[in-house]
């Protein structure tokens, strides 16, 4: 206990310190001038929101009226190809002395070129070159104004050419923005000459481009104004949540700082930040465990002195256990030989069953000495398993076929379906080692009706192989020991057939190599034992 309080007033010494420091960086900070994170995002959005407004003003200030006259030209370039394929000389007007005289050729005209006139505002008029017939579209006092004028085009004598901004040019068209002096408007037209001679003009409006794009901006700027200051109390709150629970983080930090571990993030962002508090108590719960396993530092102490006792014990039992387990056939052989040595019996059959106990009790510690051999290769990895497809029916059959002495003086009933190959993915020479173990210590622990049964059953990614054994089942508290190094539920009976308790440790450590899974189930009338492999491609 000693150390707990050595730690203890470790802390109480380490404590006021933390806390002066701690003092010291908070006015640190104060003494830095900072803005809020609610401050900062919400002039942050409220600024975007302005030069958002502002940039939509200035570039509709600027580019709307360039924009507007680009979009007439493209639609006076559709007139003028839906012009140039009527037929001209079915629908031209001659001309007479009073309009009132003139032709109404109107329905010759299609209805896409009229729908396109109507739509679009436009004015139009076609000559003929000896400016003897035309047609026109528009208003019907403004004919003779408009062949006057495209007769000006024609001739170079119209004044209003000289103050004209010409926005396209081609062989025979010509498309500008002017001012008509006598409407008293801007216009943008288009005039040239079609394939066929005749001459044409269209026209469309232009309104006060200027006067609509400043009625825009005090548009935009009005309703800007109240976006700006809705989004503002929309921001003031939406920020005001976030930063909440931000600012509790804030201060749980500086709890923390002063070891006070009781502190707790509550807020709800439902976010990362949820995330971060959720971490702020986990570390607070953890520092509050961590100076807690400080003062219990004595326990474990014991706790790991405990433990090295009992590796010790199981150290010893090891020993205990190879000793017993070698000096019951040394003692035989010692025996025996010792007989045989002082010619205690000169009938040969009895020196020849001396030399067979002597021979099997040494082919016992032979085998044992190699099982533990074995056995300390695989616990310690220098024996890794080799990776390779078989057959693992195929396998199954040849062990079988080698113990088949074996089967027939137990008189044992094995069975085994299985005739479709099946692959897996394992160290066959192990496995088969394995196969053998299982299938001999099924033989050593018959019973009842002498039955044993292997089966392969495919699973989703891998292959469980079964042996079962009619006899006894193992008591349950029993199972969890089958596994460790010579344990024995029956040691008469396992002496009786020469098993050392090994083969199961020399299964499990094998099995657990290849990364599988083993076991062992009671059942009413036997026991059965299985293991998995992989079989995926």
């Amino acid at each position: 206990m000693m150390l707990g309080k050595n730690a203890d007033n470790r802390n109480q010494k380490g404590k006021e310190p933390q806390k002066q420091s701690g003092k010291k960086n908070r006015k640190h900070v104060k003494a830095k001038k900072f803005h809020s994170l609610k401050h900062q995002i919400s002039v942050l959005f409220i600024g975007l929101l302005l030069l958002s407004i502002f940039s939509i003003t200035l570039i509709n200030g600027l580019f709307l009226e360039k924009y507007y006259v680009s979009k007439k030209v493209e639609v006076l370039q559709e007139a003028k190809e839906l012009l140039s394929q009527m037929n001209l000389d079915d629908i031209l007007e001659y001309d007479t002395d009073s309009d009132e005289d003139s032709s109404d050729a109107s329905e010759e005209i299609p209805d896409e070129v009229e729908r396109s006139s109507s739509r679009n505002n436009l004015t139009w008029i076609i000559v003929n070159e000896e400016n003897s017939g035309y047609y026109y579209w528009g208003e019907n006092n403004m004919s003779k104004m408009l062949r006057s004028k495209l007769f000006g085009y024609i001739n170079d004598l119209d004044q209003d050419m000289e103050r004209s901004h010409v926005l396209k040019k081609t062989d025979n068209c010509m498309m500008w923005q002017v001012h008509d002096r006598f409407a008293g408007m801007e216009y943008v037209e288009c005039w040239g000459q079609f394939d066929n001679g005749y001459y044409f003009l269209i026209r469309s409006p232009l309104e006060s481009i200027k006067e609509s794009a400043a009625i825009s901006n005090s548009f935009y700027f009005i309703v800007g104004a109240i976006i700006v200051v809705i989004s503002g109390l929309v921001i003031l709150v939406v920020t005001n949540r976030i930063t909440r629970p931000i600012s509790e983080l804030t201060k749980l930090s500086e709890r923390m700082s002063d070891l006070d571990f009781d502190a707790r993030y509550q807020s709800w962002a439902g976010n990362e930040i949820d995330v971060l508090g959720d971490n702020f108590n986990k570390m607070s719960r953890k520092l509050e465990s961590t100076i807690s396993e400080l003062k219990s530092a004595n326990n474990k102490l014991q706790k790991d002195i405990e433990d090295k006792i009992k590796i010790d014990e199981m150290r010893k039992e090891f020993l205990d256990n190879v000793s017993h387990e070698l000096k019951t056939p040394i003692a035989l052989i010692q025996g025996y030989a010792e007989g045989l040595n002082e010619n205690i019996s000169d009938d040969p059959e009895s020196r020849a069953f001396y030399c067979e106990v002597i021979m099997d009790e040494a082919s016992k510690m032979n085998k044992l000495v190699k099982n533990l051999l074995t056995l300390n290769q695989l616990e310690s990895g220098k024996d890794a398993p080799v990776m390779e497809r078989f057959d693992i029916v195929s396998l199954i059959r040849g062990v079988l076929g080698s113990m088949n002495i074996m089967i027939e003086q137990k008189e044992a009933t094995v069975i085994f379906e299985e005739t479709e190959p099946v692959y897996v993915w394992a160290d066959e020479f192990k496995i088969e080692e394995v196969v053998t173990n299982y299938t001999s210590n099924a033989l050593n622990h018959l019973d009842g009706e002498h039955k044993i049964e292997i089966k392969v059953l495919r699973e989703s990614d891998c292959v469980k192989v079964t042996v079962f054994n009619t006899g006894t089942p193992i008591p349950e508290e029993d199972l969890p020991n089958l596994w460790n190094k010579f344990y024995k539920v029956d040691k008469a009976r396992t002496r009786e057939y020469g098993g050392s308790g090994i083969g199961l440790s020399i299964v499990k450590a094998i099995i657990e190599g290849m990364n599988q899974k083993y076991g062992v189930c009671n059942y009413d009338n036997g026991v059965e034992f299985w293991f998995t492999l992989d079989c995926r491609q």
